[in-house]
């Protein structure tokens, strides 16, 4: 995972605004501090927020409370409490005492506990005179400073940043004083005090890391060519922030400027060592993670804790040992995992004090449990004088301090002491399969017998009934990889959905009463068809998709639950549960009341209901959101591949998902292209898929760009009123295109009559801009999703698109001007050689 600064390099194309905040003061000034925690200050521009806080405990372990208050900062308007920086992690308040936030006579800024004065922490500056005064500026940096002259800057807590990186600030040393600016991640989500990883920079060489415990490094970006960092290449582009790299005799650090100021951007390193780049949603009321780096957790180094086994597939992905339990579930629940697991049973008494020694008494009883295809721990030793895996394990058991040991082509390896970074790998169908086996140390007690041996996994994972459909979820994925066959699977009394993203297991006969027998059919394709059904006692309406038993059927259903059964988001159709009883493969989801939008789009004979263009713009911008999360947001990128009307459906509100995920490529982050057969429906099919190239998530990007265009007139782009006679000339994306190049023409002749001009003719600009984008012949002229969510939210400008020029060709007409960069200016020229 090489690329360190991916986690920065796109906080520039994340913006939000920010509404008007009430007057308040952003400034601390001797007898006038700050008391308790109703007081608060706020930046001039009301963007940041500076105040005491008692981070909430309840949504994780409810029995208690939070003794601990904190100074910190945050942003104004998102009331889902996030510190970007924190003053006191290591000295909080502690109940009952009271802060108070106040200048001292020496200058200093400083927390004091009100019942005793007495000094909590200080900034520990020298100033030069106790006229000073303490301000939040408007890029969230706190200052304390001479209260005469405002550039006699004492101290600033851009110097001591904690687990966020903010524009402007500075990541890196100052040589001459030898001060250290880096990321520290927190030591749990509660917990501000600081955690095992961190993120920075070499003084010397200044190569970027991410580093654990100050020991083991996990990513490293590589070293600065002038424009960006060698192992991450994904800093530099047009659209992206401005990066600037010093390294002299004086300074090493990396900074960047936001391109929107009221971007409300969170860059920061998590409690388990993942590193992401997010935007606050208002209307989710959550952040929305556009990328996380390393991408997949388990490449976190020890995420998990010791003698724990990290499963990317899993939920939690965290895991013990056979043999071992969570070492404290509170603080496992809080984040806080670094303290892994502990044995259930001590080891043999011979080894009972643990000393490093080998045996001087009668051989122990522990014995070997194999972990098979995992990523072998940190800290192996390597044993010379073996010939086989039993010569190694007699070396491991004649070591009271050796806890594992593992024998393959590189010889006999053992462990001392805990055992860190174990990851399960996943099949590739062999009979191996990837990874190897790993022999760990236990009690005879806790080693099952040989008849269950050829069964277990080797994990132990102690999960609740809230998240027993994940499990078998999960378990289903993981037969499917490494038998290439199916298992029957009844509906097991507990397995409720849990925190509303689990997924039940149903019966068939279940499903089967619920539909009536499969009596009220909704729909169908080629590879079954969906019935209404209600769900047990409840009336809860669903729609039920049952599948072909064919082949083409099987992989349908595996496409679906592997994707859409493992996320979820507002603008997808959630999924309720399946069932695969024998050859019986059924798929339950939620119903949506207003069916999918080509009903209404061109059914409106069927239909009572003409969506009007406030409804047709909320559609486009809902589906633009689910694809961006599917491209971005989830673990890894998940290319729909068959975006169309009939694959959108609607809720009573109106409000779009995206369904049917049976053709959908699951591709991860370590890739950036896929090859796979053809696959979607004719009319929205990207050029490179038709010529047999490699695909990426564009080919979704052009597929929404359609869909766009029939947003707009209301018909199919193949409609005969656009392609009278063969004339490819009035295609209706051509017909868009080339309408925005002519000046004095009207946009809203294009909007769909049923409408009678009522349309928002800037949006109806903006859009039909956005679709002539999404279409352009080269995927690497395509804008990715979340762009498109900017543009069509008004938050970017939209340029003016070039007419696609294999539509422009095909339709006989003159060659489609050439764009191109110079010196920063976009220049059109209608010569093909230019």
């Amino acid at each position: 995972m090489p690329h360190l600064l991916r986690v920065v390099v796109l906080v520039g194309l994340l913006s939000l605004q920010q509404p008007s905040c009430s007057a308040a003061t952003d400034t601390v000034s001797p007898g006038n501090g700050l008391a308790g925690s109703s007081s608060r200050l706020v930046s001039n521009n009301s963007k940041f927020t500076l105040g005491f806080f008692k981070p909430d405990i309840t949504p994780f372990h409810h029995t208690t409370s939070n003794p601990n208050t904190y100074l910190g900062i945050w942003f104004s308007k998102v009331p889902k409490l996030t510190p970007l920086w924190s003053a006191n992690g290591d000295s909080p308040v502690v109940d009952p005492a009271i802060p108070e936030l106040a200048i001292s006579g020496d200058g200093n800024l400083v927390i004091l506990d009100q019942t005793t004065n007495s000094v909590i922490w200080s900034t520990r500056a020298n100033p030069t005179t106790n006229a000073t005064v303490a301000v939040l500026l408007n890029d969230g940096n706190l200052v304390l400073r001479s209260s005469v002259n405002s550039s006699d800057v004492f101290w600033q807590s851009f110097d001591y940043p904690t687990d966020t990186f903010f524009a402007g600030a500075k990541i890196g040393w100052d040589k001459a004083t030898g001060l250290n600016r880096r990321l520290v991640s927190r030591k749990s989500l509660v917990d501000q005090r600081p955690g095992l990883y961190t993120l920075g920079f070499d003084r010397d060489d200044g190569i970027g890391r991410l580093v654990w415990n100050s020991t083991v490094e996990i990513v490293s970006a590589g070293k600065w060519n002038g424009q960006y960092f060698s192992l991450a290449p994904e800093m530099i582009g047009p659209v992206l922030p401005a990066f600037t790299f010093v390294n002299n005799d004086q300074e090493v650090y990396l900074t960047y400027t936001l391109r929107d100021e009221t971007a409300m951007a969170l860059t920061q390193l998590g409690v388990d060592g993942q590193a992401f780049v997010g935007v606050w949603m208002e209307e989710l009321q959550d952040w929305l993670v556009h990328y996380r780096q390393p991408v997949h957790l388990c490449d976190t180094y020890a995420t998990c804790g010791p003698f724990t086994v990290c499963d990317d597939t899993a939920d939690p992905i965290c895991g013990c040992m056979k043999g071992f339990s969570v070492s404290s579930s509170v603080d496992w629940e809080l984040g806080d995992r670094r303290d892994g697991c502990v044995r259930n049973t001590p080891l043999d008494d011979v080894c009972g004090s643990g000393g490093g020694g080998s045996k001087t008494a009668a051989a122990p009883t522990d014995r070997f449990y194999a972990v098979q295809r995992v990523r072998l721990p940190h800290g192996a030793e390597t044993v010379q004088a073996t010939t086989s895996g039993d010569d190694c394990s007699q070396v491991c058991l004649g070591n009271c301090s050796c806890t594992a040991y593992s024998y393959g082509t590189g010889g006999c390896s053992v462990w001392h002491g805990k055992l860190t970074n174990v990851k399960q790998q996943q099949s590739d169908g062999s009979d191996d399969g990837n990874g190897e086996m790993l022999y760990v140390r236990l009690a005879a007690k806790d080693v099952p017998s040989a008849a269950r041996k050829k069964k277990n996994s080797g994990i132990s994972i102690g999960a609740s009934a809230a998240v027993f459909g994940l499990m078998v979820l999960a378990l289903m994925m993981m037969v499917w990889r490494r038998k290439g066959q199916w298992f029957s699977c009844s509906r097991t009394p507990g397995n409720a959905r849990g925190g509303g993203i689990g997924v039940i297991a149903f019966r068939y006969a279940d499903l089967q009463r619920a539909t009536k027998n499969f009596s009220e059919k909704l729909g169908g394709g080629g590879f079954g068809s969906v019935f209404k059904g209600y769900l047990g006692d409840s009336f809860t309406m669903v729609a039920v998709k049952r599948l072909d038993g064919n082949h083409q059927g099987e992989k349908q259903f595996r496409a679906e639950v592997s994707s859409i059964g493992i996320i979820q988001h507002i603008n997808l159709v959630k999924l309720i549960g399946f069932c695969c009883e024998g050859d019986k493969r059924l798929l339950v989801y939620e119903y949506m009341p207003k069916h999918s939008l080509d009903v209404l789009l061109f059914k409106k004979a069927s239909s009572d209901t003409v969506l009007d263009w406030s409804l047709r713009y909320q559609i486009a911008v809902g589906v633009a959101r689910g694809l961006a999360y599917l491209h971005t947001g989830c673990r890894d990128c998940i290319i729909h591949c068959d975006i169309k009307p009939e694959n959108i459906l609607l809720d009573a509100a109106f409000v779009p998902k995206i369904a049917d995920f049976g053709m959908a490529k699951v591709l991860g982050r370590e890739f950036s292209h896929a090859i796979t057969t053809m696959r979607g429906t004719i009319g929205y099919l990207a050029p490179e898929w038709i010529g047999g190239e490699a695909v990426t998530s564009k080919v979704d990007v052009y597929s929404y760009g359609m869909v766009l265009f029939e947003l707009i007139s209301g018909r199919r782009n193949s409609s005969q009123v656009y392609l009278k006679d063969g004339d490819f000339s009035e295609f209706f994306p051509l017909k868009v295109a080339r309408r925005l190049h002519q000046s004095g023409e009207t946009i809203g002749s294009l909007v769909d009559e049923n409408l009678h001009g009522e349309a928002n003719l800037e949006e109806v600009e903006r859009i039909c801009k956005v679709a002539c984008w999404c279409i352009q012949e080269s995927e690497l002229d395509r804008p990715a999703m979340a762009e498109v969510v900017q543009f069509l939210e008004g938050l970017s400008k939209v340029d003016m698109p070039p007419v696609p020029r294999l539509l422009n060709t095909i339709a006989g007409g003159s060659p489609a001007p050439v764009y191109y960069l110079d010196s920063g200016e976009l220049v059109v020229s209608d010569k093909q050689s230019e």
